[in-house]
C-alpha cells in the first residue's frame, strides 16, 4: 500500500492563509484537513530531502515548513510539435506571417522521429516545472502531402503512449486555412478516428472564415469532440472572427465545447463594441486562452506610435465570468524563440501585460493555469480533494506575492505514488 502524509502545507487555492495537513493512500487523497498551526513531528522528513522516485517508509510524513503546494499546472494551449525549431527555422522580422511562411517551407524535412522527440522533450520540460496536463495543437500540413501531414500525428500519438504515465495530453489538430479539398476533409476525419482529441484552426486566416467554420462544426458534430481555434491573433482591428464563431456556437448548441485562443483583436477594438462582443461569448459559453508571451513578441510590430501589448482583454473577460485560461504556446520557435513551458513565468507575463497585481487578482492567475484550464481540457478530479487522484507541485514559497516574485527556483512535482522531479538550486554567498 503506498501512502502519502504532508504536513505544513498551504494551499492558496483555498485560502491563502491556512496550513493543511494531507493524507494519500494509493495514489488518491483521502484527507484534506485544516492544521491550527505548524505541526513539528520528529519522524517527519523535510521536503528539502524528498528525491526523485523517493519511496516513503510507512508514508513518514514530508514537512513543506509552510510552503505552497498546487494541484499541477494545466497548460491549455501550446504547439509541442514546434517546440525548440528555433535553431532550424529562423524569423528575422518576427512577425506571425514570417514565422508561418519559414515554417512552411522546412516542415516536410522533419521526419516522425524528430517530431516525437521535440515533442517529449517539451512536454518533460513542462513536467519538470509542474505542469500536470497539456493541450497542444499540431500541425496539419496537407498541402505538402498526406503521408507528411501524418507524420506529426503518428508521431504525437508515440509520443503520448510513451508519456502517459506521467502527463496527461490532449491533441488539437489544425485544419489548414487553404486547399480545402474533399480529400483533405477526408483525412482531418481520418485524423480523429486515430486518436486526435479535438479540432481546430485559424479561421481569421482563412479567405471565407464562415464557411471554414462551418466544416469545422460539421466535423465536431458528427464526431461529438470539442472544437479550440485560434481566433483573431492579428493587430487589425477590422479582423473579427469571434462574433461569428460564438452565434454558429448557439445555433448548433455547442455551448461549453468550444474555445478561443489569442483573441488579439479584442483588445484592438473600441470597449463598447469589445463588450457586446464579450457578452455574446458568454451567452455561447465560450472559453477563451491568453498566451501573453507570443503575443507580447508577435503583435504590435508595424505599430510606429505607442506600441500595442497584443494580448487580448484579461480583466474584462475574467469579470464577465467567461472561463479564461493563460498558457504557454510556443516554445523556442520561430513563432517565439523564448520560454520553457513554465506555467508560473507565463502567470507573471500576464500580470503585467493585464495589470494585474492586487491579492485578488493574484488569486486569479493562479487559477488562470490551474482550476481554470482543468475545467476546460475536461479534467472532473482535478484538485486537492478527497476522492481525486494525487497530482500535485510544492513550490518553494509561502504567499503568492512570493511565489510570483520569484518564480519559484526550487519546485517538488508529485504524481499519483512518487515523486517525479525535482528542481533544486543552491546558491551561496561569496565574500563580500
Amino acid at each position: 500500500m503506498s501512502k502519502l502524509h504532508l504536513i505544513n502545507a498551504k494551499l492558496p487555492l483555498r485560502d491563502e492563509l491556512d496550513l493543511y495537513e494531507l493524507k494519500a493512500v494509493n495514489g488518491v487523497w483521502v484527507s484534506v484537513q485544516k492544521q491550527e498551526r505548524m505541526v513539528y513531528m520528529s519522524e517527519s522528513i523535510p521536503i528539502q530531502d524528498i528525491k526523485p522516485r523517493y519511496e516513503h517508509q510507512e508514508g513518514r510524513p514530508v514537512d513543506l515548513a509552510g510552503r505552497i503546494v498546487l494541484p499541477g499546472f494545466v497548460d491549455a494551449h501550446t504547439h509541442l510539435d514546434k517546440a525548440f525549431t528555433i535553431q532550424n527555422v529562423k524569423n528575422r522580422s518576427g512577425t506571425l506571417f514570417e514565422a508561418i511562411k519559414n515554417y512552411n517551407k522546412v516542415i516536410s524535412s522533419f521526419t516522425t522521429e524528430d517530431i516525437k522527440r521535440r515533442i517529449e522533450q517539451a512536454a518533460l520540460q513542462s513536467i519538470k516545472n509542474g505542469t500536470v496536463a497539456i493541450r497542444s495543437h499540431l500541425n496539419f500540413p496537407y498541402e505538402h502531402g498526406e503521408s507528411i501531414a501524418f507524420r506529426t500525428i503518428y508521431a504525437a500519438l508515440e509520443a503520448r503512449e510513451s508519456l502517459r504515465d506521467i502527463v496527461d495530453i490532449q491533441y488539437v489538430l489544425m485544419v489548414p486555412s487553404r486547399e480545402h479539398s474533399a480529400e483533405m476533409w477526408r483525412a482531418v476525419e481520418e485524423a480523429i478516428k486515430v486518436g486526435i482529441d479535438i479540432i481546430g484552426g485559424a479561421p481569421h486566416i482563412v479567405h471565407e472564415h464562415e464557411r471554414f467554420t462551418d466544416e469545422l462544426f460539421k466535423i465536431a458534430v458528427k464526431y461529438n469532440i470539442p472544437i479550440d481555434l485560434h481566433t483573431d491573433e492579428r493587430d487589425a482591428p477590422h479582423i473579427q472572427t469571434i462574433s461569428y464563431l460564438a452565434e454558429k456556437t448557439i445555433a448548433e448548441g455547442y455551448q461549453g465545447k468550444v474555445t478561443a485562443g489569442h483573441l488579439c483583436t479584442l483588445s484592438a477594438i473600441e470597449p463598447e463594441k469589445a463588450n457586446k462582443i464579450i457578452n455574446r461569448m458568454l451567452e455561447a459559453e465560450l472559453s477563451a486562452i491568453t498566451l501573453p508571451a507570443s503575443n507580447l513578441y508577435l503583435q504590435g510590430r508595424e505599430d510606429e506610435g505607442p506600441v500595442r501589448r497584443g494580448i487580448t482583454r484579461v480583466k474584462e473577460l475574467l469579470h464577465s465570468g467567461i472561463k479564461t485560461a493563460a498558457a504557454s504556446d510556443n516554445i523556442q520557435d520561430p513563432f517565439h524563440p523564448f520560454g520553457n513551458g513554465d506555467l508560473l513565468q507565463i502567470g507573471l507575463l500576464t500580470a503585467y501585460a493585464a495589470h494585474m497585481g492586487s491579492e485578488e487578482e493574484l488569486q486569479s492567475l493562479l487559477q488562470m493555469i490551474t482550476s481554470i484550464p482543468a475545467s476546460i481540457l475536461g479534467l472532473s478530479q482535478y484538485g486537492i480533494e478527497a476522492g481525486h487522484p494525487v497530482r500535485f507541485v510544492v513550490c518553494d514559497a509561502q504567499t503568492n506575492i512570493e511565489l510570483f516574485s520569484n518564480l519559484s527556483p526550487n519546485r517538488w512535482v508529485y504524481r499519483d505514488f512518487q515523486w517525479l522531479h525535482v528542481t533544486r538550486k543552491n546558491g551561496e554567498w561569496g565574500n563580500i
